[in-house]
């Protein structure tokens, strides 16, 4: 373990290795299957139980310390305000990374082996796709192309869902995306009612505040602002890219094939040319976002999660506190 960067200045991260991740939870239980892994990892995602064993298991007893600390630190304050114990509010979870970097693999992880933990048996996950503009508005905006960068969200819409959450209101309600027809579903929601945990997956969720334009002198509130703890899940863009690639055509061969399905058209073309299509999509746009959008933010994470090509990480780096 490592607390220096690589030219020997103090970093503000505990640096770990594989191996000595691995041995922090050896006592603690795994409750996952090889089946249960299959189904919570994502399209193109190879992770094992080898790699939850070993990642995994280690992080969701880390997070079982953090909330335990969350609780007794709101009830050391209402006694020190001289007030009823504090309702607990949801422990939330900020998971952070790249299209096709496997944020969706991490985020089902975590909610299953949590909701195994007595403390915390509630655990709720929801991404910030949902928080999408529909596509209508985008174009209005002349947006489509940036769909996915900071500029394309409901950003008070997500902020107040957020508050909501962290307010302890019994239910809050999101909109719901669907990756088939590449927009939101009108009228449908997904219902989040008061959680232990809640795990908010999205590109951008790490973005820093935005300066107000009426005040520069002050900031206004950042998604992060809500979260008791983030991860970045990181990789070189090279990898992310074939992982992308292998990822459009599996989708290629399975959910555009769906008729109604916004990539229909993807379905039927020679396979050279739809990987020539998703290359400039990746290059023209997830490439960008990720440079200039997304990758920036890494350090403001409390834990960033490093990706080899394999997908297995071999590195991990976790804010002092």
């Amino acid at each position: 373990m490592s607390t220096y960067d690589n030219e020997g200045v103090s970093s503000p991260f505990r640096d770990f290795d594989r191996q000595s991740w691995s041995a922090l939870a050896s006592s603690t239980p795994l409750p996952l299957t090889d089946e249960d892994v299959r189904r919570l990892r994502g399209l193109g995602d190879p992770i094992d139980l080898a790699e939850v064993d070993a990642i995994y298991r280690p992080l969701s007893a880390l997070l079982q310390h953090y909330v335990s600390a969350n609780v007794n630190l709101l009830d050391e304050v209402s006694e020190f305000l001289g007030q009823p114990s504090m309702r607990l509010t949801p422990f939330v979870i900020g998971v952070a990374g790249s299209v096709a970097v496997g944020k969706s693999s991490v985020s089902r992880l975590l909610r299953e082996l949590m909701s195994r933990w007595p403390q915390t048996p509630r655990v709720e996950l929801i991404t910030t796709d949902g928080f999408l503009l529909p596509n209508k508005e985008l174009l209005r905006r002349g947006i489509m192309h940036h769909k996915g960068f900071p500029e394309s969200y409901d950003r008070r819409g997500l902020l107040r869902f957020l508050s909501q959450v962290k307010s302890g209101a019994p239910e809050v309600h999101a909109p719901v995306y669907s990756h088939v027809i590449y927009d939101i579903v009108p009228g449908e929601v997904q219902t989040v009612r008061a959680p232990d945990v809640l795990i908010v997956e999205g590109l951008n969720v790490l973005q820093p505040p935005r300066l107000r334009t009426s005040d520069s002198s002050s900031s206004s509130l950042s998604v992060s602002d809500f979260f008791d703890f983030s991860i970045y899940v990181n990789a070189r863009p090279a990898d992310i890219e074939e992982w992308y690639i292998s990822r459009f055509h599996q989708l290629r061969d399975t959910a555009f094939t769906d008729p109604d399905s916004f990539f229909r058209a993807v379905s039927l073309l020679p396979r050279q040319e739809a990987e020539d299509q998703a290359r400039t999509i990746w290059k023209e746009t997830n490439l960008p976002n990720l440079v200039d959008n997304i990758a920036p933010t890494r350090g403001r994470a409390t834990l960033i999660l490093n990706k080899d090509s394999d997908h297995k990480i071999n590195r991990l780096q976790l804010r002092k506190i």
